[in-house]
């Protein structure tokens, strides 16, 4: 364990480069002549990098919690343009010292593993001439977080957002199903030109970084960046033939399935979510405040120790985003960016969850698999390093989607008192967690496909999607559709903001399905025991060990998802519908 570190003030402003540009020189000047030294030194590093990590963090969460406050956006915009520009080339100084410096006086061993080969693929991934490229593409990912969080439609009288509108694909009435369904798409299509161009910009954009950089493409600039060292496209490729063989065939059956409950010739995209037997919605809470109070009921029968992390996050009335220590945000509400988050603030090390509740099941899902992502923040939050304080987004999300499978017992009785109606969450819960995969899948080779052409053109995308969705996507008919369908990909945050960031969410979720396997055949308190042991570690430790340390097999072929889906499959057959 590294000693304490007093060296950068608790107050100081990071959003500021002037005030921590002489941090960085002094690390950068600090004689370092021996190990001690030299981890001393690293501890300091990591305090600094943690202080300039919460300023970015608290300026992101306040930009999206109000796209609309011109004051947030352009202080956002102004660390974006001026600040981080700055601060990438001396941070990287800082790596390439840190090489340099373990090397010269021999650090070694398994604590620094992670860290020294994280830190020497950096340093021969960094070219000058990028910075401002990548300043470019963070100006265009808020610009599409900005036409995302305005989109809004008038419906039944009143103005409503896009997450707003999905409690209508919940109604029983078909026509109105539709009606909503057809007045967001055609909403989501008076911007998708402009969001195909800003996606032109990227594609372009980060195939130049990747050519700087000594790379033909994006795709193998993009494993390296990540720190994907354990996996390559292969095995990705493999996971995309694993689900067109061994879920799909399951997804098909199912829509078939649902075709027939609902008496209808075809089925439509607006007939996916509604419940087969007209039941009405599921309505398993009303506001944030009674979201994360039955959430918090829910986590204290599966875990007193997990609830007590949970209950410290708030009440779920907060709406002020990051202001004031605030660790929540959860009301869907106009101006919001889209989807949900949770974002650790390094230095004070308390973590924010953000979302756009409407009241809906799939919202349940999300506030628990965010915990599960806080629930990986603070248990691994005395680490000393920052960078072992965040672990591989293939992990990470194994905390979270976990959460949504061992949660889902307890929701009957905090959530929903009719059994029916808990069978009913349970069965979509199960449903959506292998329905997923191939969605996962097919962003994942469209993601490749698109850079590894990155001449392409829009009308080339769009063919190469729907090639795509006709493999992996859904059965159901889209006549008269198809230009939406050519652009179904654009509602996929990830591609504009972080690119090849979805892949991660397939392999997590086999490690999430393998541990609600272990809750089913050995005892919840036997899987709440694995999970926490894995994430402990943080990333202190490479990515396979880190499944292995919650029991895991790192494995997402053919095979191991078959075996997986099968039991769900199995699962899913004692929940009638």
């Amino acid at each position: 364990m590294l000693i304490p570190t007093d060296f950068v003030p608790f107050n100081l402003d990071a959003t500021r480069f002037e005030t921590i540009e002489p941090y960085i020189k002094a690390l950068l000047e600090r004689p370092v002549a021996t190990v001690a030294e030299l981890e001393k030194w690293i501890q300091d590093r990591s305090e600094l990098a943690a202080a300039a990590g919460e300023s970015k963090a608290n300026l992101y969460i306040s930009m999206t919690c109000n796209t609309e406050d011109v004051a947030a956006r352009d202080a956002y915009l102004a660390y974006v343009e001026h600040v981080a520009p700055k601060l990438t080339p001396l941070f990287f100084e800082l790596d390439r010292r840190l090489v340099e410096l373990a090397g010269h006086v021999g650090l070694s061993g398994d604590r620094y593993e992670v860290l020294l080969k994280g830190a020497r693929t950096d340093v021969g991934l960094f070219r000058q001439e990028n910075v401002p490229l990548e300043t470019e593409l963070a100006v265009l990912g808020q610009k599409y977080e900005t036409i995302c969080g305005s989109m809004t439609v008038q419906f039944e009288g009143e103005e409503r957002t896009l997450p707003q509108m999905a409690r209508y694909q919940e109604l029983t009435d078909r026509a109105v199903r539709e009606r909503a369904w057809r007045t967001v798409a055609e909403r989501r299509m008076q911007d998708a030109n402009a969001i195909d161009g800003i996606y032109d910009q990227m594609v372009d954009l980060r195939t130049r970084v990747a050519r700087n950089a000594g790379f033909k493409d994006f795709v193998p600039f993009a494993y390296q960046s990540k720190h994907r060292f354990d996996y390559g496209p292969e095995h990705c490729r493999a996971f995309h033939d694993a689900c067109e063989q061994a879920v799909v065939p399951l997804v098909r059956a199912l829509e078939k399935e649902r075709r027939q409950l609902l008496g209808v010739d075809e089925l439509r995209p607006w007939d996916l979510s509604v419940d087969v037997k007209g039941r009405g919605p599921l309505r398993p809470f009303a506001g944030g405040k009674d979201l994360m109070a039955k959430s918090l009921a829910a986590f204290r029968r599966l875990s007193p120790d997990l609830a007590s992390l949970f209950a410290q996050l708030g009440d779920g009335s907060e709406a002020r985003g990051s202001r004031d220590g605030a660790c929540l945000d959860l009301d869907t509400r106009k101006g919001k960016a889209p989807g949900g988050y949770q974002y650790m603030r390094d230095r004070s090390r308390r973590p924010f969850i953000f979302m756009n509740a409407a009241g809906l099941q799939r919202d349940v899902e999300t506030m628990v698999h965010e915990a599960g992502h806080a629930f990986h923040s603070m248990l691994c939050r005395e680490e000393p390093l920052v960078e072992y304080r965040g672990a591989p987004i293939e992990f990470c999300e194994v905390a979270s989607m976990t959460m949504e499978l061992l949660t889902m017992p307890h929701w009957q009785g905090t959530f929903y008192d009719n059994p029916e109606e808990f069978r009913r969450a349970c069965r979509q819960n199960i449903k959506s967690s292998v329905m997923l995969l191939p969605w996962i899948a097919q962003i994942d080779a469209f993601q490749h496909w698109v850079y590894a052409n990155p001449g392409h053109t829009a009308e080339q995308r769009a063919a190469h999607w729907l090639e795509l969705d006709a493999r992996l996507g859904s059965s159901c008919s889209w006549a008269g559709l198809e230009d939406v369908r050519a652009r179904l990909w654009q509602r996929q945050l990830h591609l504009f903001g972080m690119p090849f960031y979805y892949i991660e969410y397939g392999i997590a979720r086999l490690g999430a399905l393998q541990l609600w396997l272990v809750s089913l055949e050995q005892g919840e308190r036997e899987a709440v025991s694995r999970y926490v042991n894995g994430l402990k570690l943080g990333g202190s430790r490479p990515l396979p060990e880190l499944f292995r340390a919650s029991g895991l097999d790192f494995d997402f072929g053919p095979a191991a998802v078959r075996r997986l889906v099968d039991r769900a499959a199995a699962e899913l057959a004692k929940i009638p519908e």
